[in-house]
């Protein structure tokens, strides 16, 4: 067998498409996963997948890497990618609709990392592989409109560096946690949008403001998805791949203006925790 395996989930559409067709092209082994499989008949005619439907669950999962298994003995990286965004107000979105943003987006991703870190552990002989786990620049700073995507991504963003800490370094696994930013991908006409709250409608307001924006900066993105899908298969190979990869300049941006904004808060209220300790 030539070649690295890849398990790819959201192979439908946007980065889980163009990174099945890219490790194909490179030679590599491709298990491509989705709700639909039917639509990977032709990976030229692949269907765009929509709210529920990007949602695997924890059978589906483990049937899909016993399947990968099956056929080529061992998975060398694992790209969760499976998730849909969200648009709709923190005060103006229901609450079954927010619980299935988690459901997709968090929960979805949590179950493939971990029976990948148990393919990685206790099938690939020798052990090791590479996780790498799709987040967001909305991961990294919160928008108005899109409170509960973020969410998604903060927590999703928070176990994947639980889940790297925990692992033994006689294991070699590595997990990599990617960040891009506003990407020509067709994850906005995936999109669950909600009706705005009447107290959010105004032009002037945030919310709203946000929800005009993505009508266009994000539908038009000027950012190539198929360079940033090349950044994340390259830096999936190199031995000291960093936990975090924000990927794009708005990314960037975003992670440098929140690092110093922490910074200033910190500095702010710094005095407060003098005289704390219980002998002071």
């Amino acid at each position: 067998m030539t070649g690295k395996v890849w398990f790819i989930t959201g192979a439908s559409s946007g980065f889980g498409r163009l990174m099945t067709e890219l490790a194909l092209r490179n030679g590599d082994l491709a298990v491509a996963t989705l709700r639909k499989p039917e639509v990977l008949a032709d990976l030229d005619d692949l269907s765009s997948q929509h709210g529920s439907d990007k949602l695997l669950r924890p059978q589906e999962i483990r049937d899909g890497f016993s399947e990968a298994i099956k056929k080529f003995g061992r998975v060398d990286f694992v790209f969760s990618n499976v998730g849909y965004s969200q648009i709709g107000e923190v005060e103006g979105v229901p609450e079954d609709v927010a619980r299935a943003i988690f459901e997709t987006n968090f929960w979805g991703a949590v179950n493939v990392s971990k029976e990948a870190v148990r393919v990685f552990r206790d099938v690939n002989k020798p052990a090791g592989g590479t996780l790498l786990q799709l987040s967001s620049a909305a991961g990294i700073k919160a928008y108005p409109a899109i409170g509960y995507y973020s969410a998604t991504k903060y927590a999703l963003e928070g176990i994947s560096t639980a889940l790297a800490a925990e692992l033994g370094p006689e294991w070699n696994i590595k997990v990599i946690i990617v960040e891009p930013g506003n990407f020509a991908t067709s994850g906005i006409s995936n999109a669950v949008i909600v009706p705005p709250h009447p107290a959010y409608t105004r032009l002037t307001n945030p919310a709203a403001m946000m929800r005009e924006w993505a009508k266009g900066d994000i539908a038009n993105a000027e950012r190539d998805a198929g360079k940033a899908v090349q950044a994340m298969y390259e830096i999936a190979q190199i031995p000291d791949s960093p936990l975090r990869f924000p990927l794009g300049k708005d990314a960037i941006q975003q992670v440098r203006d929140q690092t110093a904004g922490f910074l200033a808060d910190t500095d702010l209220v710094a005095s407060w925790s003098d005289g704390l300790d219980v002998k002071a």
